[in-house]
């Protein structure tokens, strides 16, 4: 049987992140992108917009860097793994939650617009239509 557990995803933080350590005292850091998709219905001709959330985990030195650098409303680039945690509620009922454990994160957001460092970053508006900020 073969089995492939690759996850590539590109969206904006929801968020900032939220650094904390693990009981041995690693770093972890959790963030939620929102990744936006746009098509015209083929029932109604409208166009339709569509947004999913995807919670994203990083560990180590990527948790730390993706802490760091990574804000609210920004872009990023994602690659890693889904994983599943299971566990049980006080009150009995068995719960499960999807996420991307991230290997590695690429900041595509500029972390300060290019020039004038006090200017609030605009994207351009010759930028990819696809592509929501």
């Amino acid at each position: 049987m073969v089995a492939l557990n690759k996850v590539l995803i590109a969206g904006n933080l929801t968020d900032d992140p939220q650094l904390r350590a693990t009981p041995g005292g690693g770093p972890v850091c959790e963030f939620t992108l929102a990744l936006n998709r746009s098509y015209k219905s083929r029932k109604t001709g409208e166009r339709v917009e569509e947004v999913a959330f995807v919670d994203v985990v990083t560990w180590g030195r990527t948790a730390e860097v993706s802490a760091e650098y990574l804000k609210k409303g920004r872009s990023a680039l994602v690659e890693g793994r889904l994983t599943q945690s299971r566990w049980e509620s006080p009150e009995g009922k068995k719960m499960s939650r999807l996420r991307v454990t991230a290997d590695h994160v690429q900041f595509t957001s500029p972390a300060r617009p290019p020039g004038d460092g006090d200017l609030p970053f605009e994207p351009r508006e010759d930028a990819d239509p696809g592509l929501e900020r």
